[in-house]
């Protein structure tokens, strides 16, 4: 990061000078691909440009919202131009089984090596963690008394009515559905689909939005449109921030993750596996949290008091609001029976 940032795209992360290119870090640099925004810019403060200082590169950035039909393309072509990705983490598994993503080799990644082994696969390294959660407007819910605490309160319109909105999508929502019938946070894996269907066929009179984006169902909310939601916490702190009535808990929230992983044929391979283990040293993860609401992914970070004691209690992947959660099992989603969930989604979705 320290050398230059060069971007393909705009991403919110304007004004890195070029000047800062030596001819040293010229000869050695790559392209690392992320999501853009705030998010991509946060992470350039923390993570890469730290990165790039310490091991003298260049680290050049693409942004895309979605990567993952530009990295089967790209790897068709037996050119990729591309090489850290920054995806959620189970394309990085797709990719993997594909051939479209290197098998990585933990030996030259320490860092990651030594982070716990859920968080990580032969071919990905979780990089940073957020969470669906239950989110609830302060106005309906005023006190502790009175707001939902599980999704079991979520599904039980007689004692907690109000509108209520779900995501469009099976991620995060068979698994809510699951621990609203009674299911334990750590007893999840592999999922009944079939049970998760069936009480989600109980509440779906009750939704009045299957919302589609991040900024769509942080606004059902803020707007007063639903009284209960299920979000990504990044979403709703954004709102308490700017004062907005609303509260969520990371009890039962579904903690979740995007990983890096690298592009099979990366034209900068042996540069591309540096950085990944730079990208999880525990300081420059220590660091992301200071910019933006999501929580480190490597659990040491938390050891290095470089994040304050208040701040720690607001991340997703924080000990104590970890072990209150239910870890995504991007395995299981990416395996046949996942598959075939996210297709029965579709006809769930239709009738």
């Amino acid at each position: 990061m320290a050398k230059s940032l060069n971007f393909r795209t705009t991403c919110a992360v304007a004004g890195f000078s070029l000047a800062l290119v030596g001819s040293a870090s010229a000869a050695e640099q790559m392209m690392f691909v992320s999501q853009g925004g705030a998010y991509q810019k946060a992470q350039t403060i923390a993570i890469l440009d730290p990165s790039a200082k310490k091991l003298g590169i260049t680290i050049n950035q693409d942004s895309v919202p979605d990567a993952w039909p530009i990295m089967r393309s790209q790897v068709a072509t037996g050119k990729p131009t591309w090489d850290v990705v920054d995806v959620a983490t189970n394309f990085c598994l797709r990719g993997g089984e594909q051939g479209i993503v290197e098998k990585l080799d933990f030996s030259k990644i320490p860092n990651a090596a030594a982070m716990p082994a859920e968080y990580r696969s032969d071919w990905s390294v979780a990089y940073e963690f957020y969470s669906s959660v239950l989110g609830y407007n302060l106005k309906k819910f005023p006190d502790a008394a009175s707001a939902p605490k599980s999704w079991a309160d979520f599904w039980d319109v007689k004692k907690f009515p109000g509108r209520r909105s779900l995501r469009n999508h099976p991620l995060a929502t068979l698994e809510a559905a699951l621990m609203a019938d009674g299911v334990a946070a750590d007893k999840l894996y592999p999922l009944d689909v079939d049970r998760a269907f069936k009480k989600l066929e109980e509440i779906k009179p009750n939704i009045t939005v299957w919302w589609t984006s991040g900024a769509q169902s942080a606004q059902l909310l803020n707007d007063g449109e639903v009284d209960m939601v299920m979000a990504w916490n990044g979403r709703i702190s954004a709102l308490t921030k700017e004062g907005a009535k609303v509260a969520y808990t990371y009890n039962q929230g579904i903690l979740q993750s995007t990983s890096l992983c690298v592009l099979k044929g990366a034209p900068n391979l042996p540069t591309a596996i540096k950085f990944l283990n730079e990208a999880v040293d525990p300081v420059h993860q220590a660091n992301l949290p200071l910019h933006i609401d999501y929580g480190p992914a490597n659990p040491k970070a938390y050891d290095t008091k470089v994040i304050s004691e208040a701040r720690v209690k607001e991340l997703p992947s924080a000990p104590e609001n970890a072990k209150v959660q239910a870890l995504m099992s991007y395995a299981w989603w990416t395996s046949p029976a996942g598959e075939a969930a996210e297709k029965r989604w579709l006809q769930f979705m239709q009738k």
